[in-house]
């Protein structure tokens, strides 16, 4: 498999390409469930194209929970079958399939009250039986006493009466969903980004391509194909309706999390607690504490949810209601809203179905939408089981189960060279980690980069937490195109530095300027649009209201 499947310089190609081959399958959209999609086809042997309106994992797939979880919440909707599946795979990521990307997290449910014991316990010990149906690679749960739950959650108000410990699983969404792309990629599938959808080719009433617009050149043209997949998420309904055949609803219920500094909660693990109406989680994510999530109905554009200031007021103060020394608005350095594609209409977000559907129409297109990050893979086997069924041939089944995305094929040995790698290349233990915890297997090529140039073996100048190699890395094998699609997708700058990465913003647009043929106006506007959208963020979270802060943000940018 070759390792730079998403280099810039090969982009012209696989655009010359997408016009001259007819495909098996094209899947419409670059989230985790299209880049899945096409990894499913492609791996049984179908020739597939993958066209992405913006990034990869732009939308939801980089504003989730971060969590592959085995669905705990939805035992309370008796959802066994949704929550039996998910447990199955969330330890297949673990044990077989991204292991590079994914690691364990201890969750502490802590008990108000004395029924809770049994209450809340009876679920956990469901939860613990379904798993054992599934798969064992995931520790089980364990009751705490009172004291054990001190120690555990030190920061919480006193009046705990015991708890319960259970596992689930942290990802980096945004790396998750653009490596399932680079893998599909890697075995022949053509992923063009910035290649938006803006209709659709027929032979009478069957769906045989689509028509669609290079964003970075303004140029049109056609693909055709003999299905088509619509895994466009919160945009699926919008995608029907162009190709005139709307029969779902899509539901977008905005969810929004808080990054804090680790030194703001003293915890030893996750916190996970009940809401009238859903849960309240703190868990840990690297340096760093997310706090989550809300879950409302957003009836603005779906190309650009917005956090309020109420949003992260109700946070907080859920947050109050745990620890002993509140958090205040100035203990957090970031912010990010996501949609959720709810299938159905009616009724409070939070109760809505989180399964998954797939259906056809019009002839020859299919859409799958709802569903959870983590069945992703069962959501993009059905699609393109499906799409298969119409192509008048016998095609193999999925073999996504025991496919190991790019990185995670040797990546034991190479973690166990850990040592020698950081003596060899005169970096610390910690930095060959966080290579390892991003790249996995493909640690070293990022390694080469800062060999042969030894200026890229330094952080990066206004990100600490990342080496000036991986911003290259981003450009040159990982298939971005945009100062916003490193700071905010490839590396988490965005997200983790108090400023939102706008010191960091010069720095990593020279780095990559000439992987992408920049010229130094080009550059100077990427780092004006990318202020401009901080600018953007701010505006909405110092607003109240939903319709004021999608007034604030088009007075930062100045639409």
């Amino acid at each position: 498999m070759a390792r730079h499947e998403l280099d810039p310089a090969r982009r012209a190609e696989t655009l010359r390409a997408l016009r001259e081959r007819d495909y098996d399958v094209i899947v419409i959209g670059g989230g985790v469930t299209g880049a899945g999609a096409a990894l499913d086809a492609v791996s049984r042997g179908l020739s597939v194209a993958l066209l992405e309106a913006a990034d990869l994992a732009n939308g939801t797939s980089s504003r989730s929970g971060k969590l592959f979880h085995g669905g705990l919440r939805y035992l309370k909707q008796l959802n066994f079958s949704l929550v039996r599946e998910a447990l199955k795979e969330r330890d297949l990521m673990v044990g077989r399939l991204c292991p590079h990307l994914v690691s364990p997290e201890r969750f502490t449910f802590p008990f108000t009250h004395w029924w809770e014991r049994v209450y809340i316990g009876l679920g956990v010990l469901l939860y613990d039986l379904l798993r054992l149906t599934v798969a064992k690679t995931v520790k089980g749960h364990r009751h705490l006493s009172r004291k054990a739950v001190r120690r555990e959650l030190p920061a919480l108000r006193p009046g705990i009466r015991g708890g319960v410990r259970f596992y689930d699983v942290r990802v980096d969404d945004a790396r998750h969903t653009m490596t399932l792309a680079r893998t599909a990629a890697g075995l022949g599938a053509d992923v063009a980004t910035r290649a938006e959808v803006t209709g659709f080719l027929r032979d009478g009433e069957r769906v045989t391509g689509v028509r669609a617009r290079d964003a970075e050149t303004g140029e049109e043209f056609e693909v055709r194909g003999r299905s088509v997949v619509n895994a466009t998420g919160v945009w699926a309904e919008r995608v029907q309706e162009l190709a005139g055949a709307a029969s779902l609803t899509v539901t977008a219920a905005k969810g929004i999390h808080l990054v804090v500094p680790a030194d703001r909660i003293d915890l030893h693990s996750g916190l996970m607690a009940q809401t009238p109406d859903s849960v309240f989680i703190i868990r840990r994510w690297f340096g760093y504490w997310l706090i989550g999530t809300t879950d409302t109905r957003w009836d603005h554009s779906r190309d650009d949810p917005a956090p309020t200031g109420s949003d992260v007021d109700y946070l907080l103060a859920q947050a109050a209601r745990w620890l002993e020394k509140p958090l205040t608005r100035e203990d957090v350095v970031g912010v990010y809203a996501g949609l959720r594609p709810l299938v159905g209409g009616k009724g409070a977000t939070a109760g809505l179905s989180r399964d998954h559907t797939v259906v056809e129409g019009p002839q020859g297109m299919y859409t799958v939408v709802g569903g959870k990050y983590t069945t992703y893979r069962i959501m993009a086997r059905e699609a393109v089981d499906a799409a298969a069924s119409r192509l008048g041939r016998e095609i193999p089944g999925s073999v996504t189960e025991t496919l190991p995305i790019l990185g995670a094929e040797g990546f034991a040995t190479v973690r166990a060279r850990r040592e020698l790698l950081a003596a060899r290349h005169g970096l610390s233990p910690q930095w060959i980690e966080h290579l390892l915890s991003r790249y996995g297997s493909l640690a070293p090529d990022v390694l080469d980069l800062a060999a042969a140039r030894p200026e890229l073996a330094r952080p990066i100048e206004g990100a600490p937490g990342y080496l000036a190699a991986e911003a290259v890395y981003a450009a040159s094998a990982e298939g971005a195109l945009h100062l916003d699609d490193v700071l905010v997708r490839r590396t988490r700058v965005f997200m983790e530095t108090p400023d939102h990465g706008l010191a960091a913003a010069g720095p990593v647009a020279t780095l990559i300027a000439p992987i992408l043929g920049w010229d130094d106006d080009r550059r100077e506007r990427e780092i004006a649009a990318y202020t401009a959208e901080r600018a953007a963020d701010r505006a909405a979270v110092a607003a109240l209201t939903d319709d004021e802060a999608v007034a604030a943000r088009a007075v930062a940018r100045g639409d």
